[in-house]
């Protein structure tokens, strides 16, 4: 009997997922399903690809050979599928997006709607992290990352760079003060980064450098945290511009030091496995998100 390319897609799941209940739940099966599409595999190749035990599953020689063949094939299968998409130019399937909470939030979540309605037979599947994941274990398609870009196998694509600011809520400064001069942060309850510590590093000239490091006195490990403490007037707090774009228009939150600022930019990039030709829904994405975050660019 041959080999049929839903047992391939089981097969990888499994190994991609870590266990048979992982890819079950992944591909809308009952993990019974899923065990005897396993079986059923070994059978036709006769031969044992995973040993399975209740604590943990292994490749076996053959199945490690046979996973990186299987890859291969499905890879190839819908590399056909998105030419044969792309000749009709009607983008279709399952996107899965994976972007830190900030920025799916306010450069994301805005658009949805509009991208929904261009190309309706995409699929959207919007995943948050505010660290860095493994794209093949999470089944993520393309993920958004800020900030400089860490030596990778991985792809990437510039997507735009978005100004850093130096910010404080009305509130806050009533209270307060306004500082004038750079060395004037260190009398301010400063709000800062937990991880990173990069992004503590705030991009303000002064007399030693065009960075001051400051110490903060409440840290959060995400941006979209520190948003919300700035706007209830809790301190000072440095962010880049797509996520506080609207405070700032509206007056929620007021920009700071802009004279010394250094003109930092945080870079945006889109990063993805495929290193052949992109597939049709995510190009369309990605063509889309960068337009529409060079609203944010200054």
């Amino acid at each position: 009997m041959k080999t049929r390319s839903e047992e391939l897609q089981v097969f990888v799941a499994v190994i991609d997922c870590g266990s048979i209940s992982a890819a079950a739940e992944q591909m809308g099966q009952t993990p019974s399903a899923v065990s005897r599409t396993l079986s059923r595999l070994e059978g036709k190749l006769g031969t044992t690809l995973v040993n399975r035990t209740t604590r943990r599953m292994d490749l076996t020689e053959e199945g490690r050979f046979f996973l990186e063949r299987a890859r291969l094939i499905l890879e190839q299968m819908d590399e056909m599928e998105e030419r044969l998409s792309m000749n009709r130019q009607t983008p279709t399937g399952r996107l899965r997006i994976n972007a830190a909470a900030p920025f799916m939030l306010h450069a994301i979540l805005p658009w949805i709607g509009e991208f929904r309605r261009q190309y309706p037979g995409i699929e959207l599947e919007l995943n948050t992290d505010d660290l860095i994941i493994d794209l093949l274990e999470q089944s993520t398609d393309v993920a958004i990352r800020i900030g400089e870009l860490a030596d990778s196998s991985l792809h990437a694509r510039s997507l735009g760079c978005s100004p850093v600011q130096v910010l404080a809520s009305p509130a806050y400064l009533e209270q307060h003060g306004t500082p004038q001069r750079v060395e004037d942060l260190a009398k301010h309850c400063l709000l800062g980064f937990s991880q990173p510590e990069s992004l503590n590093h705030w991009p303000l000239r002064h007399a030693q450098g065009d960075r001051w490091s400051i110490r903060p006195s409440l840290i959060a490990s995400s941006g979209e945290t520190l948003r919300q403490l700035a706007l209830a007037g809790e301190g000072i707090v440095s962010l880049s511009h797509f996520m506080t774009h609207e405070d700032i228009r509206t007056g929620r939150l007021q920009v700071l030091l802009s004279e010394a600022n250094n003109g930092y930019r945080q870079p945006i990039h889109a990063v993805y496995y495929r290193n052949t030709q992109l597939a049709l829904r995510i190009q369309c994405f990605l063509d889309f998100i960068q337009r529409k975050l060079a609203m944010y660019a200054s």
